[in-house]
């Protein structure tokens, strides 16, 4: 009996083996999961790592003397390198290791390529984000970033603005093996999913199939079509430019399997690899389209015998869908025997199950399952595909975290040493952490905050006719549910160790708050660019956020601020005066300076919005900021992040409200935890509170939902303390509920 070494035990590899134990081989497989489906199909399981090529190598030798192997193939799996090691150490059929690393290493490939004038996107290899920058700038934009060494389309992103690079670099950085990232022109067009066999460097067999890509800025298949439907002229240019890419490569014999865009400039390789192809196209929809059933050809070829011919028996049309369900937690999954029993369905992989977390798709792994269906047209199997997708039924419940000490835990792990995301979040530990998330100095200032509102007591009056309580605030033309928004930050590569990138951070924050019926303040940083991060993230949004910025010393810079925050339809937008010093504006080498009313009343007059002046201590400044023709103050000494030694916010909050209260809305923050200090803040006279670093700890925990669910938390506190205060509304709150220790 001859015997066969399959690479990997996964359900891409299933029908591999099964073919070759049907075709009465010895199978031997290898995968680094023992109970991985092929796994309990094989004769001879060995538990390892499919990318451990020196550690495959030694077992096959030992195998070898025992069971003589004949050859060594894998399917839908990055393991050409370990195939060509096993080939050549026992001098089976195959390619060279030098070709399969060609055709694995996305770098080593278009190099290939480009010395061979074979049609493919111009490219940068980089390690470093300094170097992506610069490869940015010589590939233009839109540009793709991706990772030198990976498949399914993991880190795989389109770059449409300079910002975006931060994100898809960090993506595509974490998916690489090796830490080589690839920075490639972007190419417009259709894709074709191309499957061909080689023998005596001639191609054997192809099929051609139609890919569906959704989910930009990501490449998502959601499926394919096989046959492909475009003119055959063009599916032949596609395959003879695969077998270019082959020859540039290296690959002489076996099976390949390329990605071709059909760009304007004519096809261009998108990726080649010496394998047949996953996404159930070798092993489903092929053979259920043509009748052929190309592995089996692959391992004839493998194994040095003569194919046998390949004739087509079906003239049919087959596709694969994917089971993309909305992003949450599993609650129940039906349907599925139903879908299997429909006539045409050829398979059907549901991979999610009750409690499983669904999250949005990014990559061709973030899917819950296939089906795969054939048909006598295209129409009819793409109808039957969408009527099975129908039949199969994933119930999306309750957000995946329920408690606050669940979204602390994940923050904690996820930020390491740059904020321990305390129970507390009294300023303690992180003391002198700026830049970062503390306070500046001694952290005094942060630490008073929070133990103000601690001091004081709320007084419990319950004899009194509140039934409900209603905690809506009107502000700035619209209705919010509660008087709690977000205050701005910024900064995550600077203050966060870059466990966001800005475009994230404020996607969370707004998403996140308008879960809550309220709206975020976003912060402008130091970098050039950080405010069309920030405002493209709101324009996403229709405008849903409230863009405060720092007062920068270059007026231009200002207005170009203000003009985008209009444009994007931002309801208001403002200037932390108290950032006239900031540190970390020192640090990036940004002119800031303090503003004079003249200049103030300048910028409000053109915002043509209501504008916020953030960071106003004592009533003289509120006073001034009455006069320059603010709409609201926010009585801020920046989270005790620009001057230690500072009077709490609370302390100098009934000053200043009783000096402008009415004239203009006021706002507070610093060191508010609670729904319940929500309302001592309200009592002492501000219209509505800003929570900072909290939210902060929310969303990198658990994303827009750790920022909804700390916020309801607090709106539910904040209702309780209402109705025990007799508050009817957040207009009822007053000194008399409260006891100043």
């Amino acid at each position: 009996m001859d015997t066969l070494l399959i690479i990997g035990a996964g359900v891409m590899q299933a029908p591999a083996i099964r073919i070759a134990r049907e075709m009465g081989f010895r199978t031997v497989v290898t995968d680094y999961n023992p109970h991985a489906q092929g796994m309990l199909m094989a004769d001879v399981p060995m538990v390892m790592s499919t990318r451990d090529v020196q550690g495959t190598v030694r077992v096959a030798r030992e195998i070898h003397e025992t069971y003589p192997i004949s050859g060594c193939i894998t399917v839908g799996t990055d393991a050409s390198v370990t195939v060509a090691a096993v080939c050549e150490a026992l001098g089976l059929p195959g390619i060279r290791t030098d070709a399969a690393e060609r055709a694995t290493d996305k770098i080593k490939m278009r190099r290939a390529f480009r010395a061979s004038g074979v049609p493919s996107p111009g490219f940068c290899g980089v390690w470093t984000m300094a170097e992506a920058e610069e490869a940015l700038k010589e590939i233009g934009l839109p540009a793709v970033i991706k990772p030198a060494d990976n498949m399914g389309a993991r880190g795989v992103k389109k770059i449409s603005k300079d910002w975006e690079l931060e994100a898809g670099f960090r993506e595509a950085k974490a998916a690489s093996t090796s830490g080589g990232v690839i920075i490639e022109e972007y190419m417009p067009g259709e894709e074709l999913s191309i499957d061909v066999l080689i023998h005596a460097g001639r191609p054997l067999f192809s099929a051609v199939a139609d890919r569906m890509i959704k989910y930009p800025p990501y490449f998502v298949e959601i499926g394919h079509i096989l046959p492909s439907n475009k003119p055959k002229d063009i599916q032949r240019a596609a395959v003879d430019l695969t077998m270019r890419g082959c020859e540039a490569l290296g690959i002489t014999t076996g099976a390949a399997k390329s990605d071709i865009r059909l760009t304007p400039k004519g096809p261009m390789i998108g990726e080649l690899a010496a394998r047949l192809s996953g996404g159930f196209m070798s092993g489903w929809t092929c053979p259920a389209a043509t009748g052929v059933e190309i592995i089996r050809s692959a391992i004839e070829i493998a194994t040095g015998r003569t194919p046998t011919p390949i004739r087509p028996t079906n003239h049919k049309v087959s596709v694969e869908r994917s089971i993309i369900p909305m992003p949450g937690r599993v609650v129940s999954v039906s349907g599925e025997e139903d879908v299997r029993k429909m006539p045409g369905v050829v398979a059907l992989f549901v991979d999610v199950k009750e409690g499983d977390v669904v999250a949005a798709p990014k990559s061709n792994l973030d899917k819950a399952g296939h089906v795969v269906v054939v048909g006598p047209d295209r129409e009819a199997a793409l109808n039957l595909a969408e009527e099975a997708l129908t039949k199969i039924r994933i119930e999306i419940g309750a957000p995946s975290f329920t408690n606050w000490d669940d979204v602390r835990s994940a923050a904690s792990k996820n930020f390491g040493s740059v904020c321990r995301a305390c129970r507390e979040c009294d300023g303690n530990v992180c003391a002198g952490w700026v830049p970062g998330v503390g306070g500046v100095g001694t952290g005094t200032t942060f630490k008073d905050n929070f133990k103000a509102w601690r001091q004081m007591r709320l007084r419990l009056r319950t004899i009194h006719s509140v039934k409900e309580v209603d905690p809506s605030i009107q502000l700035f033309g619209r209705t919010l549910a509660h008087p709690i928004l977000a205050a701005p930050m910024t900064g995550t590569s600077t203050n966060m160790g870059g466990v966001l990138t800005e475009d994230e951070f404020t996607e969370y924050f707004i998403r996140g708050m308008a879960e809550t019926g309220s709206i975020p303040m976003v912060g402008d940083g130091a970098s050039i660019n950080k405010y069309q991060i920030i405002l493209d993230a709101a324009a996403r949004h229709d405008g849903w956020a409230i863009p405060i910025f720092k007062p920068r010393v270059d007026e231009e810079e200002l207005r170009r601020r203000f003009d985008l925050a209009r444009d994007v339809g931002c309801p208001a937008m403002g200037m932390d005066v108290d950032a006239a010093n900031f540190i970390t504006m020192q640090k990036k080498g940004v002119a800031v300076e303090t503003k004079t009313p003249a200049q103030l009343r300048d910028y409000i007059s053109y915002a043509g919005r209501p504008f916020i002046l953030k960071g106003i201590m004592t009533p003289d400044q509120a006073e001034l900021a009455v006069e320059v023709g603010a709409s609201a103050i926010v009585v801020s000494n920046h989270g005790g992040r620009v001057l230690d030694f500072m009077p709490s916010t609370a302390s100098v909050l009934p000053g200043i409200a009783s000096a402008v209260k009415g004239r203009l809305t006021v706002f507070v923050d610093g060191g508010i935890r609670t729904g319940d200090e929500v309302l001592k803040a309200l009592a002492l006279g501000a219209d509505a509170v800003l929570v900072g670093r909290p939210l902060m700890i929310a969303a990198v925990g658990a994303k827009a939902e750790g920022v909804s669910l700390y916020v309801k938390r607090m709106e539910k506190e904040l209702k309780k303390a209402m109705l025990l205060t007799g508050c009817a509304r957040v207009s009822d709150a007053s000194p008399e509920i409260l006891q100043m220790n």
